[in-house]
């Protein structure tokens, strides 16, 4: 009987990562009769508001794309997965103290399952945003082709911003709470009720730095081709990166301190 070759420390990762990410769903929708469908509830029913406030309370002019609920739905779908990941990412080490002491694994798992789980539930999402395609008769071009681009840019965005949140908010309890102040902030500061062509200049140029922006502009390519903003695209890939590198440097110099205050 031959015995199992050792594994390796990358997919001794992999493998933490995925049971990891698998406990955090099925303790999410364990006790759930809907199940799944919380997945898709939130970003409906938002949808569903903005659509109603803006198409029949209100008549927008130039904002957004015509089939509205899908530039809708095409926005919300990732900042859903972007506003539940940080909040997620300000107690991702508080909530399971003592078993981050004792593993072995690299501390940064406790990052990266909550933006695999987040974006588990953000995959299961998107056949809703395909029904409202199919059913508001948007027509889906070459764009979606760039849509696993925008789904890596964002994990790449998440993974820089949790190994900075994570660590600053064992150290300082008050960000858990401002971070929730940003993020209410941010969701208007973003281009998910509207594009960021909407925007007049300079304010279009300004919101290009948020990088979100770009984000979302390759999202709704797949159905928005006239959406594409190739400054904002290259400005998020710069700022992605960048706050990438940041957060790992940071993580790096702060995770023995975290580790004492645990």
């Amino acid at each position: 009987m031959t015995s199992r070759p050792p594994l390796t420390k990358q997919r001794r990762y992999l493998h933490a990562l995925r049971l990891l990410s698998a406990r955090d769903l099925k303790v999410r929708y364990a006790t759930s009769l809907l199940g799944y469908f919380w997945s898709v509830l939130d970003p409906l029913v938002m949808a569903v508001i903005y659509w109603f406030i803006f198409t029949q309370v209100f008549q927008r002019e130039n904002v957004g794309a015509e089939p509205y609920i899908v530039f809708l739905v095409a926005g919300l779908l990732p900042w859903v997965w972007f506003n539940l990941s940080v909040s997620d990412f300000t107690r991702a080490f508080r909530k399971d103290a003592k078993l981050v002491r004792s593993t072995n694994i690299p501390r940064s798992i406790w990052i990266a399952r909550i933006i695999v789980s987040k974006g588990a539930e953000f995959l299961f999402a998107l056949p809703v945003l395909a029904l409202f395609a199919m059913f508001a008769g948007a027509t889906i071009g070459w764009g979606a082709l760039l849509f696993p681009l925008a789904i890596l840019m964002q994990a790449l965005l998440l993974l820089g911003l949790g190994l900075l949140v994570a660590p600053l908010c064992v150290l300082y309890s008050d960000l858990e709470r401002t971070t929730k102040l940003v993020l209410r902030a941010l969701f208007y500061a973003s281009p998910v009720i509207y594009g960021i062509n909407d925007l007049p200049a300079p304010f279009d140029q300004i919101a290009a730095f948020n990088p979100l922006a770009g984000i979302f502009t390759l999202y709704r390519m797949a159905f928005f081709p006239e959406e594409f903003d190739l400054f904002s695209v290259v400005v998020s890939v710069i700022l992605t990166l960048a706050l990438l590198v940041t957060g790992i440097v940071t993580f790096r110099r702060l995770e023995r301190t975290v580790l004492k205050e645990l």
